[in-house]
């Protein structure tokens, strides 16, 4: 979701010139949204730059953006919905209600994502 947003901000910028098409840049698009979803787990916003990420008409491009929780959360939302189905599907083959859990064990490293905390929090009923 956020390398798709980085992609589109850049080709708004940049009369349509899609960084998806380059493979260093799509690498580094990578590696700047993991680094950046890891930093909105405990931050409100994250600095994005990517200095001389492809050039144009041989002038160097730089990607600087910022990007906030709010954002970050509007871009992931339908995701994080997505996300709760699986617990919905394994209550029901299970025959269990959601009121039958005592406790809910969050494990890897998205469920450090906050939306998808309240997200759980909010299916489970349960801190």
């Amino acid at each position: 979701a956020i390398i798709e947003w980085l992609v589109d901000e850049f080709k708004a910028e940049n009369s349509g010139l899609d960084l998806s098409k380059d493979p260093m840049a799509l690498q580094r698009l990578k590696e700047a949204a993991e680094k950046s979803k890891i930093e909105l787990s405990s931050t409100t916003s994250s600095e994005i730059n990517l200095p001389y990420i492809m050039p144009v008409d041989g002038v160097p491009k730089h990607l600087v953006r910022s990007l906030t929780r709010a954002k970050f959360e509007q871009l992931v939302d339908s995701l994080v919905k997505r996300s709760i189905e699986p617990c919905v599907s394994a209550l029901k083959a299970a025959g269990l209600d959601k009121g039958d859990i005592d406790e809910v064990i969050l494990v890897g490293g998205s469920t450090r994502i906050p939306a998808v905390q309240d997200a759980v929090k909010a299916y489970f009923g349960k801190e």
